[in-house]
């Protein structure tokens, strides 16, 4: 099958699958990573920040996580220049070895009571590092993925970056059942939490071999971008607004993450049901932000970010007063398959539309610090806010408030935006111009 761009009308052809697959891995490993970590921060407190307050050990551990966050925005800014000046395949080969690295240093690294104080630091380095890889990883991916597709389905390409990652949290959900179904709890403690590291660590080598196989997108005609690369504040208000956007995205992600924990806290069911919550979540992550990438190629990027925006904001109060006044299994799965699904829909066309927004010589660079930036500052911290709001107004309904305030705060900057999609461009220049 050919890989570059058709000489006769500038137009991609389809990437293979595999090499679709190496492309989006990266971002689902990151997923993997975090889901990951988040069942384990128990354990992984105890193994390198061991205290005789369990609070404290666990407190140590997600702020090791956090830490993580803090050199996003490095990477994506340093990596992001290598991509828009070298190539958009160097940039994801770095970003790709990066991760590698740290996820399977996490894993090897010995524990307190072998090493002493060096566990720690290693760890919260391996985190660093990571944070650096993963900030570097989105905007020469999404790049990639725009400027290789053909020009009607760059809302599903796009949409494939956020959208596997559903393959990722449902992976992960179906590890964390799996150990903490078939081993002892000491067992999970001592070194059943690392299975699931190294099984992340495992997918590296075959990813890097297929990304060297890639085609380079970065010297190719650019079809992708609605704005003159001379009109410096065009992409500017551009991109201003696509933080705005990310920053509600990942702000309704992190807090959908959160429902593990929310139906063991505050609704008092099992772990294995709250698993089962997660890999409901991963499964229609991956089934509805690509059917939100692809309904965006027919009918807009615009209209389809606002009009599902609007339903989730509408509907998530009420699903969380249904989810507490039954309390019951049934209801939390299919609030969270509901909420997710709308939320895929409205989401998946989004990176799409900001890449198309910015012109192709700062697009990695622009794409990957202001996802970077969204994600510090507003991903890492939604959880957290999630915890602190329910503990301070005892109040059970704050996530659906949450909710509510990020979808809202994103719809703000859609009707703001313009669209981007080619099908919806080129009908709008064939109509005529209604006299004033």
């Amino acid at each position: 099958m050919a890989e570059s761009a058709n000489p006769s009308n500038n137009e991609p052809v389809a990437l293979p699958l595999r090499h679709v697959a190496a492309v989006v891995a990266g971002n689902a490993l990151e997923f993997y990573d975090f889901m990951t970590y988040s069942f384990f921060a128990l354990q992984i407190g105890r193994t390198f920040f061991p205290s005789h307050n369990p609070l404290s050990s666990l407190l140590a551990s997600l702020a090791t996580f956090g830490a993580g966050f803090l050199t996003r925005p490095l990477g994506a800014y340093v990596i992001g220049r290598i991509a828009d000046r070298t190539g958009r395949r160097p940039a994801m080969l770095l970003t790709f070895w990066l991760m590698g690295i740290a996820i399977a240093g996490i894993a090897l690294t010995p524990s307190y009571s072998a090493i002493g104080s060096a566990a720690p630091i290693l760890v919260i380095s391996w985190r660093l590092m990571q944070g650096f890889a993963l900030g570097g990883e989105v905007g020469p991916t999404a790049s990639f993925l725009i400027e290789a597709a053909p020009q009607d389905r760059r809302g599903i390409y796009g949409s494939l970056l956020v959208g596997t990652s559903g393959i990722a949290v449902f992976a992960a959900g179906l590890v964390g059942y799996g150990l903490s179904s078939f081993l002892e709890a000491d067992s999970l403690d001592n070194w059943g939490w690392r299975i699931a590291f190294l099984i992340g660590a495992a997918v590296v080598p075959l990813g890097l071999a297929i990304r060297r196989s890639l085609p380079e997108t970065l010297h190719a005609v650019d079809a992708a971008s609605i704005t003159e690369p001379g009109r410096r504040g065009g992409y500017t208000t551009a991109a201003l607004l696509g933080l705005v956007i990310l920053a509600s995205g990942t702000m309704l992600t992190y807090a959908r993450a959160y429902m593990t924990t929310y139906a063991v806290g505050i609704l008092g069911m099992s772990s294995r049901a709250a698993f089962i919550c997660t890999i409901i979540n991963g499964f229609c992550t991956l089934v509805f932000y690509l059917i939100g990438g692809w309904i965006s190629d027919r009918y807009g990027r615009r209209p389809v970010m606002i009009i599902f925006t609007l339903l989730l904001a509408a509907i998530a109060l009420p699903t969380f007063m249904a989810i507490n006044n039954s309390r019951t299994p049934e209801a939390l799965y299919a609030s969270v398959a509901l909420l997710t699904a709308v939320t895929g829909l409205g989401q998946g066309c989004v990176m799409t539309a900001i890449a198309e927004s910015l012109p192709q010589h700062v697009r990695a660079g622009a794409l990957g610090t202001i996802y970077a930036v969204a994600i510090a500052i507003f991903g890492g911290s939604a959880q957290f806010v999630v915890v602190w709001l329910i503990g301070a107004t005892g109040n059970p309904l704050v996530p659906g408030w949450y909710l509510l305030g990020a979808a809202l705060f994103g719809l703000a900057a859609m009707v703001k935006t313009r669209e981007t999609a080619p099908v919806v461009i080129a009908t709008a220049r064939l109509l005529p111009v209604a006299p004033l």
